[in-house]
C-alpha cells in the first residue's frame, strides 16, 4: 500500500512483525541444524582419522594423562565432540569443553575422570556458559584386539551414554 507521501506502507503492521518474528525463528532453527550437520561431519572425520592413525592404547592413555596434568597445572580444558543417544535412539553429535581430572589404568581398561561443560546440543542450540551445570563423567576405555595390528578403543560413559572423541 502506498501512503499519501508516496512511501510504501504495509497494510497491517502486526502481520509484518509476526512474519519477521517467524522468519527470524526459522533462521535460528536453520542455524542450529546447520551447526548440527557441521558437528556431525567433524565428528565422523575425527573418528575416521583416529581409526586410520592406528592409535595405540598406551598413546591414548598418555594423551589423557597429559590433559589431566595440564588441567591441574594450567586449568586447561579441551574442545570435545561426542555423540549422545536421544530418547528416540537417534545419535547426535554434541560439542563441549572437557576438563580431564584423573586417568586410572588397570589391565586393558583405562578410566578417565573428567568434567564436561556442554556448549552445543541440537535441542538446546548454543549453550551459554553458566546455563547448564558441568557434568562429572567417567570415560571407560577398553581395548579390543583381534590381531596383533588391529585394535579398537570402545568407550563407555556413566553420563547419558556418551561416546567421546577428543578433537585437537
Amino acid at each position: 500500500m502506498i501512503s499519501e507521501d508516496g512511501r510504501y506502507k504495509p497494510a497491517r503492521t502486526e502481520t509484518c512483525e509476526m512474519d519477521a518474528t517467524a522468519l527470524l525463528k526459522e533462521y535460528r532453527n536453520w542455524q542450529r541444524f546447520s551447526r548440527q550437520e557441521s558437528l556431525d561431519r567433524e565428528h565422523r572425520a575425527a573418528v575416521r582419522k583416529l581409526a586410520q592413525s592406528g592409535a595405540m592404547a598406551s598413546r591414548m592413555a598418555e594423551s589423557y594423562r597429559s590433559m589431566a596434568s595440564r588441567g591441574a597445572s594450567e586449568g586447561a580444558c579441551y574442545r570435545t565432540l561426542f555423540k549422545r543417544r536421544m530418547d528416540d535412539e537417534t545419535e547426535l553429535a554434541c560439542e563441549g569443553w572437557l576438563f580431564v581430572r584423573r586417568v586410572l589404568s588397570e589391565g586393558g581398561t583405562t578410566r578417565v575422570r573428567a568434567t564436561l561443560l556442554e556448549s552445543f546440543t541440537l535441542p538446546s542450540g548454543t549453550v551459554t556458559p553458566g546455563t547448564l551445570e558441568p557434568q562429572g563423567i567417567t570415560l571407560k576405555y577398553m581395548m579390543n584386539c583381534w590381531s596383533a595390528k588391529a585394535c579398537r578403543w570402545d568407550v563407555e560413559s556413566t553420563a547419558a551414554m556418551m561416546r567421546m572423541t577428543p578433537v585437537s
